[in-house]
C-alpha cells in the first residue's frame, strides 16, 4: 500500500493517513505500507512494523495564500517538481498493489499526476481517492476543483472514492459535477475511530483538554481560554493546553508568560504525538473542528465545545454546525455568542455537565477503520480474482 498524504501544513492528513495505514497492516500481516508526506514533524510520531515514511520536500502556506518552499530556497515551481519526481520514483520502486490519495486527486499543485499517468499505463494498481467528511463550501470547492483539473482526475484515474465520514451527516461532493459512474463508486466509511496506544496514569486530577490541532492557526483559541482563566480567578475545572507544533515561536512565549501567572490552573504541553491518552483522561474538550480532532472527540465519548477556525476554509464551521445540531457537540459560533472570554468561561463552566456525543445514536458513527479495513480485503482479493468494481 503506498499513500499520499496532502501535508503542506498542518498534521490532520498525516494523522489519518497513518491511523488507515496502522489499521490496514495490522488486520493483514502480509501487507506493508508507505506514506509520502510533506509534514514537518512526521518523524515524531511512533509507527508500527510494516508502515514507513518518506519526507517529501516541504512547502509552506503563506498569509497570501501563495506557497514557498519550506527550508530548500528553492522556488515554488522547482519545488514542486522535485516532490513530482520523488513521488513518481516511490510508485515505481514500490510498485504498490493499492495507492491511496488524500483529498487532492491530482496533489498539491497536480504533482501527482506524472504517477498516475505512468501507474495507469504500467500497472494493475487500485487507486483510492480518500476525502475526509467536509472538504469547503460546495460553490468554493467546485470552483476550486474545476480549476485545478480534480473532477477530471476522479473520473479517469480513481477506482474507488472513499469518504471518511457519514452521508447522513454530510456529504462533502455536493456541488461537485461527478457522474453517475464516480458516484456508485464512492464509500461513506464512518469516522475513523482512535484508541489509547500506551498505559493510561490512575488517579488522574480532574481536567479539561484544550487543543488547537496542530496550532498554525490558532492562536486566537488559545489567547481566549488564557484569557478566560485571566478574568475568572474561580474558573474550573483545570486545564491541559497542547499547543501544537505549528503554533508560532513568539506566540508561544508570550503565552507562555501569561501561563505561569495562572497558579497552575493551566499546564500546557508543546506537541503530543499521543494525544488520544489526554483525550480518554480530559472530563471534555476545547478544540478547533479538525476532522481528527473530531474522530477524538467522538472515539472517547467527551463532551466538546469547538471554535472553529472560518478561513481559508469553512470546513472546520460547516463540520461544528452540523455536529451541534445533531447534539454531537457545541460550539462558540463568533457571529451568534461572540468570540468572548465570556462565552469562553461559560463554555468551560459547563462543559463537564454537558451530555456527551453518545447520548445521540448514529449507527455506524465509527466504522472507519472496520469498513475500510473490509474494503481493501475485497480489492485485494480482486487482484486474483473477479473484479469488484
Amino acid at each position: 500500500m503506498l499513500f499520499y498524504s496532502h501535508d503542506t501544513f498542518g498534521l490532520g492528513h498525516l494523522r489519518r493517513s497513518h491511523a488507515i495505514a496502522s489499521a490496514m497492516t495490522a488486520d493483514n500481516p502480509e501487507m506493508s505500507a508507505i506514506i509520502l508526506t510533506g509534514s514537518p514533524v512526521a518523524g515524531r510520531f511512533a509507527f508500527p512494523k510494516r508502515v514507513d515514511f518518506i519526507r517529501l520536500p516541504g512547502v509552506t502556506k503563506k498569509s497570501d495564500g501563495s506557497y514557498v518552499s519550506e527550508t530548500l530556497g528553492l522556488d515554488i515551481e522547482e519545488t514542486t517538481a522535485l516532490r513530482s519526481g520523488l513521488i513518481r520514483s516511490a510508485v515505481e520502486h514500490f510498485d504498490p498493489d493499492l495507492f491511496i490519495v488524500d483529498k487532492e486527486p491530482t496533489g498539491f499543485r497536480g504533482e501527482l499526476m506524472p504517477a498516475l499517468n505512468w501507474l495507469k499505463r504500467n500497472s494493475a494498481a487500485r487507486l483510492v481517492l480518500g476525502l475526509r467528511d467536509v472538504l469547503d463550501e460546495p460553490d468554493v470547492l467546485a470552483a476550486e476543483w474545476s480549476r485545478k483539473g480534480a473532477v477530471e482526475a476522479t473520473e479517469e484515474f480513481y477506482d474507488d472514492i472513499w469518504v471518511y465520514g457519514l452521508k447522513s451527516i454530510y456529504d462533502p461532493t455536493v456541488g461537485l459535477n461527478f457522474s453517475q459512474a464516480v458516484r456508485d463508486r464512492m464509500f461513506f466509511t464512518g469516522y475513523i475511530r482512535r484508541k489509547v496506544t500506551t498505559l493510561r496514569h490512575d488517579n488522574v486530577e480532574p481536567y479539561i483538554l484544550i487543543t488547537p490541532g496542530g496550532g498554525g492557526d490558532g492562536e486566537a483559541m488559545v489567547n481566549l481560554v488564557l484569557s478566560a482563566y485571566e478574568q475568572d480567578p474561580d474558573l474550573s475545572p483545570r486545564a491541559v493546553l497542547v499547543y501544537g507544533p505549528f503554533l508560532s515561536g513568539d506566540t508561544l512565549a508570550e503565552f507562555e508568560t501569561r501561563v505561569e501567572k495562572l497558579d497552575g490552573r493551566v499546564r500546557t504541553l508543546g506537541f503530543e504525538s499521543k494525544i488520544e491518552n489526554l483525550f480518554a483522561d480530559a472530563q471534555g474538550v476545547i478544540s478547533m473542528g479538525g476532522y481528527n480532532t473530531f474522530c477524538e472527540v467522538l472515539s472517547f465519548d467527551k463532551p466538546a465545545v469547538i471554535v472553529p477556525r472560518t478561513v481559508p476554509r469553512l470546513e472546520q464551521y460547516i463540520r461544528a454546525t452540523r455536529a451541534e445540531e445533531l447534539g454531537l457537540v457545541k460550539m462558540i459560533d463568533e457571529a451568534r455568542d461572540g468570540m468572548t472570554p465570556a462565552a469562553m468561561i461559560k463554555a468551560i463552566r459547563n462543559l463537564p455537565l454537558q451530555a456527551p456525543p453518545s447520548s445521540r445514536v448514529y449507527p455506524g458513527l465509527l466504522g472507519g477503520l472496520e469498513n475500510i479495513c473490509s474494503r481493501v480485503r475485497l480489492l485485494v482479493k480482486a487482484d486474483t480474482d473477479s473484479p469488484v468494481i
